[in-house]
């Protein structure tokens, strides 16, 4: 009887332990600390990585790369969000247990929001502890139980292992946040680029963003651009190229595409994304060094309408051809406008936009991206209608704010032109946090300083008109791309009209026919 009841307590207590260790859930995992050495000096770093949404069947992760350096100092390299991979599963603490790392580097992941906080190594020993010299003594009344007691034990166990391993091979993940070996095969090179294939020297940085840094190189005699993105950022260099191959995606507004190249291996490989290269940079920085005249302001401003126009139209394919779906940027601002050598401009980095296919929904979305001082009031309050024309709206608020900023710099304007400075800077700051631009733009409706003596040029008073119309806090009220081009290029061909009208009049011949007369 004494025995049964053993057998049974047992039965129950390993019984319970493995069922209870197979329907424990994981901690959902939404935000985790980030950190990106590239753009850490920059000093534009977020500090809190929001995680794109799983997906059915699968979790996300926290992790961290860190270096070990000789004084025992660590020497953090990446923090951020991590997809779905089996060895982070139920881990409640970032620890890395390898005993040798390679290369000196170490990595962890865990499950949990900001799991990736506090991160640590302890390597565990790979020598076994020495084994005892005692001699265990079992009384031989105890043998009998001990023997049955260790066989359901072992019975049990296999079931476990048994069921583990029918579970694995039913939903087998890849490691697809830093994979040993690459799941899905890298696109080709472009034909370009196998037409004039040879070494790309990387010159000097030009910039640093979100997502790497922006190389000035030579191509052969070519100058290029390289953007570099880490290996974390590896989805929006996907996304990038995905947008530039488009059939039909080619304008003189978007920037050229020239090909990609992927470079090294595993937790050192880097992916490049080769472009023109425009010196002047990008609106946002030329703007700070100059000021614009009434003709290079319209001229910006109509040629980024066109690219935004040109990205936001869906084309239908010719033949057999593919269409170009309509795309959003999502992180439309003058940092993502280029300007070229003749005061055009061409719209740039596409790693957050989205297109709109036919017939498929937005998918699973997250909706609050881009950049916070450019945030529409609905993506700042997280109230999205996920449509594609909703998308669309969210770049015209953008285009507004970029609007602004070049009247801000404009010479035609009758009074002082301050110092260059961001939509909101004087608001909020040069750093606002989300909470900032929230209470600013979504509760108290405030909106860039529009100066009295701007609208005392009628081309300015136009141009001011038309953001504010962008800018709307009614969605449906905005401007699309192609009004605002419509609108931009009245205003030039008035202007020039009017400068005409003034050199006909002023001309001495006119005076000395009116003299006559």
């Amino acid at each position: 009887m004494e025995l049964s009841i053993v057998l049974l307590l047992l039965f129950t207590k390993l019984g319970c332990k493995f069922i209870q260790a197979s329907v424990i859930s994981s901690s959902v995992t939404t935000k985790c600390e980030h950190y990106n050495s590239t753009c850490a000096d920059s000093g534009h770093c977020d500090d809190i990585a929001v995680c794109e949404p799983a997906g059915e069947g699968k979790r996300n992760h926290c992790f961290v790369l860190w270096a070990l350096n000789s004084d025992g100092s660590k020497n953090v390299t990446l923090k951020g969000c991590f997809l779905n991979t089996e060895d982070c599963y139920d881990q409640n603490a970032c620890v890395d247990k390898s005993t040798s790392p390679k290369n000196n580097l170490l990595f962890c992941c865990c499950e949990g929001d900001m799991c990736n906080t506090n991160f640590t190594w302890a390597p565990v020993p790979t020598e076994p502890p020495p084994p005892s010299t005692a001699i265990p003594t079992i009384e031989a009344s105890n043998s009998f139980e001990l023997m049955i007691i260790l066989g359901f034990g072992a019975v049990i166990i296999i079931m476990g292992v048994v069921l583990w391993m029918i579970m694995r091979a039913r939903n087998k993940h890849n490691f697809n946040g830093l994979p040993t070996s690459d799941p899905h095969p890298l696109p080709p090179p472009s034909p370009m680029l196998d037409q004039i294939r040879g070494p790309i020297q990387l010159i000097e940085i030009k910039a640093r963003g979100r997502f790497g840094a922006v190389w000035r190189a030579q191509l052969k005699s070519e100058e290029v651009a390289v953007k570099i993105f880490p290996i974390q950022d590896k989805q929006s260099w996907q996304t990038e190229q995905e947008i530039f191959k488009l059939t039909n995606m080619t304008h003189p507004n978007i920037l050229e595409f020239m090909g990609v190249e992927k470079r090294g291996d595993n937790l050192q490989a880097e992916f490049w994304l080769i472009t023109a290269y425009h010196e002047k940079g990008s609106l946002c920085d030329f703007l700070k060094g100059h000021t614009l005249t009434w003709n290079e302001l319209c001229k910006i401003a109509e040629s980024m309408a066109k690219g935004l126009m040109h990205l936001h139209e869906a084309i239908p394919g010719k033949s057999n051809e593919p269409s170009k779906p309509a795309i959003a940027h999502r992180d439309f601002k003058s940092k993502n406008v280029l300007l070229k050598n003749d005061m055009t401009a061409c719209i740039a980095d596409f790693g957050l936009a989205i297109m709109f296919e036919a017939g498929k929904s937005c998918g699973d979305t997250h909706g609050q991206v881009g950049t916070r001082r450019y945030m529409a009031p609905e993506v700042l309050e997280g109230a999205i209608n996920f449509t594609p024309d909703a998308f669309l709206r969210i770049d015209m608020y953008a285009c507004g704010l970029v609007l602004w900023e070049l009247v801000s710099r404009c010479k035609a304007q009758d009074g002082p032109i301050p110092e260059y400075r961001l939509p909101f800077e004087e608001e909020v700051g040069p750093h606002p946090t989300l909470e900032d631009m929230q209470e600013s733009v979504v509760q108290n409706k405030v909106r860039p300083v529009i100066q009295k003596h701007w609208r005392n040029h009628p081309g300015l008073a136009a141009m001011c008109d038309t953001m504010e119309e962008c800018w709307d806090h009614d969605a449906e009220a905005r401007l699309s791309a192609s009004c605002v081009m419509e609108r931009v290029m009245v205003q030039t061909k008035y202007q020039q009209s009017m400068i005409n009208w003034r050199i006909e009049n002023e001309s001495p011949f006119n005076t000395q026919k009116d003299g006559s007369i």
